[in-house]
């Protein structure tokens, strides 16, 4: 038997929709989930066409509800003979400010990994006060830009991956190799970890991403300045990006769905 590869969706942080087929597809992947979470791990929940019938949609929506549901490590689709929807051993999962991050095994190491990034990044900054050419600060607001174009397309994944372009752009000014190599590192090691980001029970994602912007964009102005209140600006954003102390295991909230 095969697993069929989880769908590279971005999905989970799409404010909800009117659309009728979306909506049908996001209450069958509910279904799914909550299916799953009740089962044993690995054990089997059905054919494809028994948990459609059951769902009660159409074979469109109930495709996209499997893709829903494999981004979010709650299934697995096995084809074949004996084949079907499975339930999946669920991802440790990391708080990461108003985020959560869906991990593969190594949860412990990304967690230390944020605290000593975080603990970095003020050298970092102090650096780019008195390093900063107008070169970079060019590139840092093409980063910026992408930023918005994520939180404006409700892409999490899209906009923590430019929110770590910027920092790691900002590790490229400073002229000590030794500080640019450790914060690289560490940035490298929560990058090939993550599998997907799910907002914080509560919080309104499209709202979380166009504050954490406003807050890069906050840090870019005052380095381009060479003002010191950029300081104050990186203890902030890092007060609000701690991590979960210990990491959090199990699979992904319910407000995830």
């Amino acid at each position: 038997m095969t697993t069929d590869p989880p769908a590279q969706r971005s999905a989970d942080w799409d404010p909800p929709s009117t659309d009728r087929h979306r909506s049908r597809a996001q209450s069958a992947a509910e279904q799914l989930a909550k299916m799953a979470t009740a089962a044993a791990s690995g054990g089997r929940l059905g054919t494809k066409e028994e948990l459609r019938a059951l769902c009660g949609v159409s074979v469109g929506s109930f495709n996209e509800a499997l893709r829903m549901a494999q981004l979010r490590g709650m299934i697995t689709v096995r084809s074949g003979p004996g084949g079907g929807v499975f339930a999946s051993r669920q991802s440790p999962m990391v708080r990461l400010g108003n985020s959560v991050l869906a991990l593969d095994e190594d949860a412990a190491s990304v967690a230390d990994a944020i605290r000593l990034r975080d603990a970095l990044e003020p050298l970092l900054v102090q650096d780019s006060l008195k390093h900063a050419s107008r070169n970079d600060i060019a590139a840092l607001n093409e980063i910026l830009d992408r930023m918005k174009a994520a939180a404006d397309q409700s892409d999490p994944i899209a906009f923590l991956r430019s929110n770590w372009a910027l920092h790691a752009r900002i590790a490229d000014i400073t002229p000590s190799a030794i500080l640019r190599s450790l914060y690289m590192s560490l940035l490298e090691i929560i990058e090939s970890h993550m599998l997907a980001v799910y907002p914080v029970d509560g919080e309104s994602p499209p709202k979380i991403m166009e504050q954490r912007y406003q807050l890069h964009a906050a840090l870019i102005e005052t380095i381009a300045n060479g003002d010191p209140r950029a300081l104050d600006i990186i203890r902030e954003h890092n007060t609000a990006t701690g991590t979960s102390a210990p990491p959090i295991s199990g699979g992904p909230p319910d407000h995830a769905d």
